[in-house]
């Protein structure tokens, strides 16, 4: 059976139309195969499946895994044994690569996420293949035949918000989309999250798009442009992605750009993960993911109730393959069918939410900045195996770092002071002091680590 791009795109209409039933043995199949493979070509799952069943269809007989524990084996986790640790390091620490294949096959995207943890992704062609696929078939319902109509005629043209400079999945899917040509490349244009808000709002006013899609606090920071009258765009769609919404926030992006909204809920270990509907419910793509709510001590949650984080198996990529992954965000399990009417699960999502940064002026104004903007600076720069961002004062940040090993710490801060300053000052926002803490970045009392925290969060627990 071939999983071409247009067989890929049959089988998910197809698979929708049949119903749950259909879904689910896809799933199956498709976990079945996963765990063959990876037991077959991958020294860590080996070892980690040891002793389990030689059809494994059932998620939950699968060890839990995470960030940390795979990070550490990361040359005996991927499946191509060309690939090290090093070699995607050397990769990611040159922005001249972005958006090139890795070995001459792979994208290669670093995040930290929430964790302030870098990881180090490689995702394969299938993988791409499977996102496209499934964002493609989401325009197509979010927008219906007039829309997409519509989006043509206007030109189609897309204006993705984007952390540039580094490897994120994001930047790094559009550079290589527009790298290797084709008709997708010209119907995309990215709009950097660290470009200052009036030449953001500016070159948005030049290119009209007909979709806007990126992380959510920029695009809510657009929207109080757009309110003000100084943004005066009109997308046929918003699509926020990278942090958490409420249906508040929807209604918010709604009336100010009187358009749909339709969110994405995913992350740079499954990019396909879940799409949004008009009921402001998240639907779990579960023909090529799994999704699983559960407690502390990785015990099933129950439906209607939030769990304490959520477990996650990307049924796509084989290079590196995520199966039972502790994701660290807490999802309720919708627990009666969606009125929207899709057959596959619905989720709420508390977790990921973004904290905007907002600053005084000098002339009594103030001025807000995304988190994405600061975070993504740091992941970027070599050297940072931890950051953590604080708002300890109006015009005071506070900078905890935990350099990698080997990096040498006093050129690491540079760095980091050197982007920070650059994306300050850019934004009307010299006077504000930034400083280097001696101590290392803290958690939460929850146990995870925040990356950006706004002068009114409170302040984080001891480690």
């Amino acid at each position: 059976m071939s999983e071409s791009k247009a067989w890929l795109a049959r089988d998910i209409r197809r698979a929708r139309r049949q119903g749950t039933a259909a879904i689910m043995q896809r799933q199956r199949d498709r976990l079945a195969g996963m765990v063959a493979h990876v037991r077959a070509v991958s020294p860590y799952y080996r070892e980690l499946y040891r002793g389990l069943p030689e059809r494994v269809e059932d998620p939950a007989l699968l060890p839990v895994t995470d960030k940390k524990t795979l990070m550490e084996h990361f040359d005996d986790w991927v499946t191509d044994r060309d690939i090290t640790r090093e070699k995607v390091r050397a990769f990611t620490d040159d922005p001249n690569l972005i958006g090139q294949r890795f070995l001459g096959k792979y994208l290669v995207a670093t995040t930290s996420g929430t964790s302030g943890r870098r990881g180090l992704f490689v995702l394969d062609d299938r993988s791409m293949d499977v996102g496209s696929a499934v964002i493609s078939r989401a325009f197509a319902s979010w927008l219906g035949p007039a829309g997409m109509l519509r989006a043509t005629v206007r030109g189609a043209r897309f204006a993705q918000l984007v952390a540039t400079g580094g490897h994120y999945a994001s930047y790094a899917g559009y550079s290589r989309v527009v790298r290797e040509g084709g008709r997708r490349g010209k119907l995309l244009r990215a709009f950097s999250v660290h470009m200052p808000m009036p030449q953001l709002v500016a070159e948005l006013n030049a290119y009209r798009p007909a979709i806007v899609l990126g992380y959510t606090s920029t695009i809510m920071l657009l929207a109080a442009e757009q309110e003000a009258g100084r943004l005066h765009i009109d997308p046929l769609l918003i699509e926020p992605a990278g942090e958490t919404m409420t249906p508040h926030d929807t209604d918010r992006l709604a009336r100010a750009f009187r358009t749909t909204v339709r969110t994405v809920y995913a992350a740079t270990e499954c990019m396909h993960l879940s799409t949004g509907c008009a009921e402001d419910w998240y639907h779990v793509n579960s023909d090529w993911a799994v999704l699983e709510p559960v407690d502390a001590d990785h015990r099933p949650t129950p439906p209607g109730e939030f769990s304490h984080t959520v477990l996650i198996s990307n049924l796509a990529n084989r290079v590196q393959p995520f199966l039972r992954y502790d994701l660290g965000d807490s999802v309720l399990l919708r627990p009666d069918p969606c009125p929207c009417g899709s057959p596959l699960p619905a989720i709420r999502v508390r977790g990921r939410a973004g904290d905007v940064l907002t600053f005084p002026t000098g002339n009594g104004g103030h001025v807000s900045l995304s988190p994405l903007a600061f975070g993504t600076l740091v992941d970027r720069t070599p050297g940072i195996e931890l950051f953590q961002i604080e708002q300890t004062a109006p015009s005071t940040l506070r900078v905890r770092l935990l350099p990698a090993a080997g990096a040498d710490p006093d050129r690491a801060w540079q760095a980091v002071l050197q982007e920070l300053t650059r994306l300050l000052a850019g934004s009307g926002l010299g006077h504000v002091t930034v400083q280097r803490a001696e101590e290392p970045p803290r958690q939460a009392p929850g146990g995870k680590y925040r990356t950006v925290i706004p002068l009114a969060s409170p302040a984080p627990g001891p480690a």
